[in-house]
């Protein structure tokens, strides 16, 4: 494994040959102990990979980057958990567009990571959470890198070498990965709230664009995101409507 040039997340680096899930490894590290805070956990082989309430996370073993951090977050309260949501898909999103220079990196709502229309990156976050802050966070991320051919059950996916054509030693991007987490937590843990949420709407997917979407009952309307609520609900001024309030899962962006 590489060098990394950061304070604390990926000086402890955890490498496996296999492991079924790295977030599942990472609470039971926390279960019977306190890693140091940003330890990261790592395969290259992950069978059991998980994604947004329940989804699965595919990936081509010894092709792709799947690794959990550990932070302690206890500087956020519990309803200021998407803060944290918005800094770690916006330090993927930056890793990801320094990889693909010429291409449109975009954050699709809460955390998925677009290029174009295309899902490179999806990120798995789970809070532990006291009475009155974050006790500890584990953040899932699963990059789509030199895998070039994916499940039918996918319906756009990406990967690195198929937007660039390059094929990439995964091991050198693990450290570049952690120096973009660590900024963006450290900007984080700084206050910079304002600046963090501007940024996230700037590299927001089909932020203020007509789309048509399809609520969790199969029905569809035209509207346009119009901003992120504080707990983290995707906000959408309605055609023929007013502004309606979505939580994950209750709204998708309906197929044309």
């Amino acid at each position: 494994m590489h060098q990394q040039n950061t304070l604390f997340i990926g000086k402890v680096l955890l490498h496996h040959e296999e492991l079924p899930s790295t977030n599942t490894y990472a609470q039971e590290l926390l279960a019977k102990s306190k890693p140091i805070e940003g330890t990261v956990i790592s395969t290259f082989r992950q069978p059991q990979g998980r994604g947004q309430v329940g989804s699965k996370w595919e990936s081509e073993p010894d092709k792709n980057l799947t690794l959990s951090v550990i932070l302690y977050p206890s500087f956020l309260s519990p309803s200021q958990n998407f803060a944290l949501n918005k800094a770690v898909a916006l330090a993927v999103r930056h890793f990801i567009a320094e990889l693909l220079p010429q291409q449109v990196v975009k954050v699709k709502w809460p955390n998925d990571i677009y290029v174009g229309t295309r899902k490179i990156c999806g990120i798995l976050i789970q809070n532990s959470l006291n009475r009155n802050a974050l006790a500890s966070s584990i953040v899932g991320i699963g990059v789509n890198v030199n895998q070039t051919i994916f499940s039918k059950d996918i319906p756009n996916p990406s990967s690195l070498q198929l937007e660039n054509g390059k094929e990439y030693d995964l091991s050198s991007l693990i450290p570049l990965l952690c120096q973009h987490l660590e900024a963006m937590y450290l900007r984080l843990k700084s206050g910079q709230f304002a600046i963090l949420d501007a940024e996230y709407l700037n590299h927001l997917y089909r932020y203020q664009e007509s789309t048509l979407f399809q609520r969790i009952n199969g029905s569809v309307f035209w509207g346009k995101i119009s901003g992120i609520s504080n707990s983290g609900q995707l906000l959408v001024n309605v055609e023929d409507g007013g502004e309606e309030a979505f939580d994950l899962k209750e709204i998708s962006i309906a197929a044309i």
